[in-house]
């Protein structure tokens, strides 16, 4: 039975604990608290641009990244998906969630670069053969069109949903539940929509759907 559940169950899932009480001064001053681990995960998370004046050279710098383009290689030549990999990614999915969900004020709990604390976030290894169709990845990003418009719209949402809960923190101490719940959706989504096209972990296509 418990196979049978986790079979039918999306390959990467989103839970967040939800805080009975949040801190009134620290979510006052979420955005400087946020400074200083958002340097952090945009280092580990990307890179930038350097140019160079005398030549215009360019110079692409990256301190890591998710693994995306390797491993569409690696699926549609080899048929294979490291797992060291998918490791990274899987970790650093979470360690950016974290980031998200302090900054999106779900969480008083400053992220940690390593520990799940109330961010619970899930990706399943996939066998690459028996479940990825090898030139399917090619095109995950364009299958996803629909998606990338609901998810600005629900962005959007999210924004004055955020900015709602913010005010009401200050006032209450607390995050109004179904904001919590709709703030939470649109991230799973978000996750799903990833996990898709950009971790390249299934072929499923994501459901349209918060839960």
């Amino acid at each position: 039975m418990a196979a049978l559940q986790r079979s039918a169950e999306y390959p990467a899932r989103l839970e967040i604990d939800y805080p009975e009480r949040l801190d009134r001064l620290t979510t006052f001053f979420r955005l400087i608290w946020l400074i200083p681990i958002g340097i952090l995960a945009a280092a580990v998370s990307g890179g930038g641009t350097a140019y160079l004046p005398d030549d215009m050279q360019v110079i692409l710098v990256s301190g890591g990244g998710l693994v995306m383009f390797p491993s569409l290689l690696m699926i549609v030549f080899r048929q294979k998906y490291p797992k060291w990999w998918f490791d990274w990614n899987l970790e650093l999915s979470r360690f950016s969630t974290r980031v998200g969900a302090y900054a999106t004020l779900l969480t008083d709990q400053y992220p940690s670069t390593d520990e799940a604390q109330s961010v619970h976030l899930e990706l399943e290894y996939p066998d690459v053969k028996a479940e990825l169709n090898r030139w399917l990845p090619l095109v995950k990003w364009l299958l996803l069109i629909p998606h990338y418009l609901v998810l600005v719209v629900l962005g959007i949402l999210s924004f004055f949903a955020i900015v709602i809960a913010w005010f009401a923190i200050l006032f209450t101490g607390r995050y109004p539940r179904g904001l919590f719940d709709f703030v939470v959706g649109v991230t799973r989504w978000g996750l799903r929509v990833q996990a898709y096209g950009f971790l390249l972990i299934t072929d499923q296509y994501p459901p349209f759907g918060l839960e």
